[in-house]
């Protein structure tokens, strides 16, 4: 489907980036034969080890369930990786002690939220996080925050925004012109986000980025089932 295609290419194409696609593949390949655990999965596929969770069947999904009640046993993953879904959940606290609850201990966690971007349903959209908060968010329940670091970049951020800001200004005129209009833009603006290999070097750009990620770990209460995961020293610096 073509508007699918162009979302995910074009105009929400971030998850796509060199930074996240390196932050996410060091944690995938550290799992040495443990489980992973994909939520909010979409079409995104990491690998065999993973099992995709969403709420709708989908070509690379193969569970459907409730971020807030996960279908699955205590310390059944070794890894969870959530990339923008929880802004999505009405209760994101109620979904990260579930995360706990299925993290293996010694298991860690990637989670990637938006702080700066437009409003965007999927069904429905309701939070947004600054860096303390998303930090806060995985500590309160638990959770060793490793890391914190931007996935999407300012320019990007700035980029969804100016996208909406003049699409609603043709869709004060007409409700009609919304859509054709927010389309054109998104091709015409998509140089902005090449300003991110600029912004990126500021010590400022933590102030107004699109979104965050941060890498956690569930401390080590027993043993670990399963395939074991690495370590935060042993994958390495995920600050890119």
């Amino acid at each position: 489907m073509f508007k699918d295609w162009f979302i995910r290419r074009i105009y929400a194409d971030h998850n796509d980036c060199s930074r996240v696609r390196a932050a996410v593949k060091r944690c995938t390949e550290s799992l040495n034969g443990g489980k992973g655990l994909n939520i909010g999965s979409g079409s995104s596929w990491h690998n065999a080890s993973f099992t995709n969770l969403d709420l709708r069947l989908g070509p690379f999904v193969n569970c459907v369930g409730d971020a807030e009640a996960l279908p699955f046993a205590d310390d059944s993953f070794a890894l969870v990786v959530t990339q923008e879904t929880l802004e999505h959940v009405g209760n994101p606290e109620k979904a990260m002690n579930e995360i706990y609850r299925v993290t293996q201990p010694g298991g860690l966690l990637y989670c990637q939220l938006p702080f700066v971007i437009g409003y965007h349903p999927g069904p429905s959209d309701f939070w947004r996080f600054t860096r303390e908060g998303i930090q806060r968010l995985v500590e309160r329940h638990g959770f060793n925050c490793e890391e914190v670091s931007i996935s999407v970049g300012p320019a990007v951020g700035f980029y969804r925004i100016a996208t909406e800001f003049w699409a609603s200004i043709f869709a004060s005129f007409s409700t009609k012109l919304y859509k054709p209009a927010k389309g054109t833009l998104a091709l015409l603006f998509y140089p902005i986000k090449w300003l991110d290999r600029l912004l990126l070097q500021s010590p400022e750009a933590h102030r107004i980025p699109g979104g965050y990620y941060v890498f956690a770990s569930k401390p080590r209460g027993g043993p670990v089932q399963g395939g074991r995961m690495g370590t935060a020293s042993e994958i390495g610096n995920l600050s890119l």
